[in-house]
C-alpha cells in the first residue's frame, strides 16, 4: 500500500495502514455524534401571576390586561359581564380568577351575590268585621330625610326606587343630549342606589360627569349617578336598593344636581320607564 506525497510515494506497512483507517473512522464518528446531540433550548414566555381582582388604570385595555397575565380577554369579559366592544373604565375592579368569594362580611363590602328578586302577593283573607270596644287612635311618624323614596316598582325582576328626593329639573330627551333624568337639590342631599347591584366605578375619571358612580344590576342594566360632591361607596362593593351611595353636588357641571341614567345592554333608556311613579 502506498501514501501519496507531493514529491514521492511512501510505502506503509500493512498493520499501520489498518490503524490509520480505523482512527479516521473513529474521528468521523465523534464529529457526527457531536452534531446530532446538540441541545435545543426552548424559551417559553413568562407571565405575571394573575391576582383575583385587578383595578383598571389609565391606558389599560382588556386585551392588554389579559396578555399581561397570559389569560383570554374573552374569558375575562364573560366573567365580568363586559359586552362588546369590551370597554372598561379607570378605577373599575375586574375579576381575573373564577374563584368563589368568601362568605364573611366586612364593614364596607357585602359579599352576597346579586339575586333575582321575586315579589309574592299573599292570598286575601276574609274575616268578619269586628267592632273595637276601645277607640283606636292612629300614630303618625315623621319620615326621616335620609330614606329613599318609597313604593318600589318591580321591572324585569328588579326592585327599583327613586335615586333622589329632589324635584325633577329635566326629563330624558335624547334630542337635547339628556340621557337621563336630572334632579335638583342642595349640596349634600343624599343620593340613593336605584336597585340592588354591584358598584363597578366610583371615581372622577370622566370630567364631564364629575364624581360618578356606576352600578351593575342583573339582566343587563347599569345605572349612573353623576355630579356628586362626595362618594360613599367603592368599586367592587355590593349595594341594596335605597342605600345612600353619594351626596349631591355640582362636580363637572355649573349647578347643583343629580344626573341619573339607566342603560340596558349599553344603550340609554328613559329612567321613567322603570322608576316608581310617586
Amino acid at each position: 500500500m502506498f501514501l501519496v506525497s507531493p514529491k514521492r510515494f511512501i510505502a506503509l506497512p500493512k498493520g499501520m495502514m489498518k490503524t490509520l483507517v480505523l482512527t479516521t473512522a473513529m474521528i468521523s464518528s465523534v464529529i457526527i455524534t457531536g452534531c446530532a446531540t446538540k441541545p435545543y433550548v426552548n424559551n417559553t414566555a413568562r407571565y405575571a401571576a394573575a391576582p383575583e381582582f385587578y383595578t383598571v388604570r389609565s391606558g389599560d385595555t382588556l386585551s392588554g390586561i389579559a396578555a399581561r397575565y397570559g389569560l383570554s380577554y374573552i374569558s375575562i369579559a364573560e366573567m365580568n359581564d363586559i359586552p362588546e366592544p369590551y370597554r372598561i373604565y379607570v378605577g373599575q375592579s375586574i375579576r381575573l380568577k373564577n374563584t368563589k368569594r368568601s362568605t364573611t362580611t366586612q364593614a364596607v363590602t357585602q359579599s352576597a351575590p346579586i339575586q333575582r328578586q321575586t315579589i309574592t302577593t299573599p292570598a286575601p283573607v276574609t274575616t268578619a268585621p269586628v267592632k273595637p270596644s276601645v277607640p283606636v287612635t292612629s300614630v303618625q311618624t315623621k319620615p326621616t330625610v335620609t330614606t329613599a323614596p318609597t313604593t318600589p316598582a318591580p321591572v324585569s325582576g328588579i326592585r327599583w326606587v327613586k335615586p333622589s328626593n329632589g324635584p325633577v329639573l329635566q326629563q330624558f330627551n335624547l334630542a337635547s343630549n339628556i340621557k337621563g333624568i336630572r334632579y335638583s337639590g342642595n349640596v349634600g342631599d343624599p343620593v340613593f342606589a336605584a336597585a340592588d347591584g354591584q358598584v363597578v366605578y366610583a371615581a372622577d375619571g370622566l370630567k364631564e360627569y364629575g364624581h360618578l358612580v356606576l352600578i351593575k344590576h342583573i339582566n343587563g342594566y347599569i345605572t349612573a349617578y353623576a355630579h356628586n360632591s362626595k362618594l360613599n361607596v367603592k368599586s367592587g362593593q355590593n349595594v341594596t336598593a335605597g342605600q345612600k351611595i353619594a351626596e349631591m353636588g355640582s362636580s363637572g357641571t355649573t349647578r347643583t344636581m343629580l344626573e341619573f341614567q339607566v342603560r340596558l345592554d349599553g344603550k340609554p333608556v328613559n329612567p321613567a320607564s322603570v322608576l316608581p311613579n310617586n
